[in-house]
C-alpha cells in the first residue's frame, strides 16, 4: 500500500522543528512532494540558515515517514532567505535582503566582536553575509577579521568589499591610517557611512550586519533613520550601568519603528582558566531581566573568556578558531535565533508593486 500526500503531511505535522519550536507543516516548509509507490522524496524549505542543523532535521522528517509506511525516503534541506520590510519610507536594498543591526547604548560590552562572530555565524550556517563597520570614530572589524589593504573600483563608481573568513566587508579602516584620528563631525560621519553602505558592491546578500557606534546620540539616530534595517541585536553586559544605557538603545530603535530581534547578554560569567571556578564579575541575570522587561527575546550569553579576546585580536574570531568549540556553538545559536527572528518578520512587498507613471498628454 503506497503511501499517500494526506499521510505525508499528516506525519510531517507531528514532526517539530527543533529551532522555531513549529510543526513543519503549519510553518510551510514541506515542498515539493514527489510519491512514487511507496518511495517518497520532498523539500524542507527554512527561513533561515541551519547547516549544522540539517542533518538531524533530515533524519526526523525520514524517521516520521518511514514510521508512517514510506519505503525510500529522500529529504533535502534547503534554506531561503526572503527580504524583510524595514522602516517606513525607506526601501530594501536590491543587492541585500536584510541589514541586522548590532548595537549598544555605550562603548566597551563587547558589541564589535558580537557583531563579527554573529556575521561568521551566519556565513557558518551557510548564508551569504556582509558585514559593514559603521563606528567611523573607531573602526575595529579590519583588524578583527584580519583584513588589510585598500579596496579597488572596478567602475569608479562603487568599490569591491573585501573578503575576510568568507564575509564581506566594508570599513573607513581599509580607507585611513590606522593611527589617523576620525575628527569629524555628525554630518560628515552619516555621509561617509551611506557611502560605505550604497557605494560598496555588496554580492547578494542574505543579510548585511552592521557593527553601530555606541551611544545614541544624533549621529545613531540618523543612522537608524536613513539604513533600511530589518531589525536590531542589542548587547549588554549584566552590569547595571551597561543595562541603563542599552534600555536607552531599546528605546531608540522603538522611536524609529526597527524591530529588536533581541538581546545579547555579553561578559556574563568569568571561568578561572585554571582552577575552572565560575564568578559573576558583572553580576547575574541582568540581560534576562531587561528582555523581560521589554519583552524582548533573549538571545543568549556569552562568558568573559581569555580565548575570545586573543582570537578576535588575532584576526580570527572565535566562529572560526574553534568551530567546533562551546563558544561558537554560543554563537551559532544566537545567529539562528536572530535570522529565525528575521523571517518572522513582514516580507518585502515592494518588489511586487508596478511602477505607476504619470505622463501629461
Amino acid at each position: 500500500m503506497s503511501i499517500t500526500q494526506e499521510g505525508v503531511k499528516a506525519a510531517l505535522a507531528a514532526v517539530v522543528d527543533p529551532n522555531t519550536n513549529k510543526d513543519f507543516v503549519s510553518s510551510k516548509a514541506v515542498k515539493n512532494i514527489q510519491i512514487d509507490g511507496d518511495n517518497v522524496a520532498l523539500d524542507i524549505e527554512l527561513g533561515y540558515p541551519a547547516k549544522s542543523q540539517a542533518g538531524a532535521i533530515r533524519n526526523a522528517v525520514v524517521d516520521a515517514l518511514r514510521g508512517a509506511g514510506a519505503g525510500n525516503v529522500s529529504v533535502n534541506v534547503v534554506t531561503k532567505v526572503l527580504s524583510h520590510a524595514v522602516q517606513r519610507g525607506l526601501k530594501v536594498m536590491p543587492n541585500v535582503k536584510n541589514i541586522i543591526a548590532v548595537a549598544s547604548g555605550k562603548g566597551g560590552v563587547g558589541k564589535s566582536t558580537t557583531a563579527v562572530n554573529l556575521a561568521l555565524a551566519l556565513a557558518a550556517e551557510g548564508a551569504s553575509v556582509g558585514l559593514l563597520d559603521a563606528d567611523i570614530y573607531g573602526p575595529s572589524q579590519p583588524m578583527m577579521l584580519g583584513v588589510s589593504g585598500r579596496p579597488v573600483s572596478l567602475d569608479n563608481k562603487s568599490m569591491e568589499p573585501l573578503q575576510g573568513h568568507g564575509v564581506q566587508v566594508s570599513s573607513i579602516g581599509f580607507l585611513i591610517d590606522p593611527d589617523e584620528p576620525m575628527v569629524w563631525r555628525g554630518p560628515m560621519v552619516v555621509q561617509a557611512l551611506h557611502q560605505l553602505l550604497e557605494q560598496t558592491n555588496w554580492k547578494n546578500l542574505d543579510y548585511l550586519v552592521v557593527d553601530m557606534p555606541p551611544g545614541t546620540g544624533d549621529i545613531q539616530l540618523t543612522l537608524a533613520q536613513k539604513v533600511p534595517v530589518t531589525g536590531a541585536v542589542i548587547v549588554t553586559t549584566p552590569q547595571d550601568i551597561a543595562l541603563l544605557d542599552a534600555r536607552k538603545g531599546v528605546k531608540m530603535f522603538e522611536k524609529v519603528g526597527i524591530p529588536i530581534l533581541g538581546v545579547v547578554e555579553n561578559m556574563s560569567t568569568h571561568v578561572c582558566s585554571n582552577c575552572g571556578h565560575v564568578e559573576e564579575i558583572f553580576g547575574a541575570g541582568g540581560g534576562e531581566k531587561m528582555s523581560a522587561d521589554f519583552k524582548l527575546e533573549f538571545l543568549g550569553k556569552l562568558p568573559l573568556q581569555l580565548s575570545i579576546r586573543e582570537q578576535t585580536d588575532s584576526g580570527m574570531p572565535t566562529v572560526v578558531a574553534e568551530p567546533d568549540g562551546k563558544v561558537a556553538g554560543i554563537y551559532k545559536e544566537i545567529a539562528r535565533k536572530v535570522a529565525i527572528k528575521v523571517a518572522e518578520q513582514a516580507k518585502d512587498m515592494t518588489a511586487k508593486f508596478p511602477t505607476i507613471v504619470v505622463k501629461n498628454d
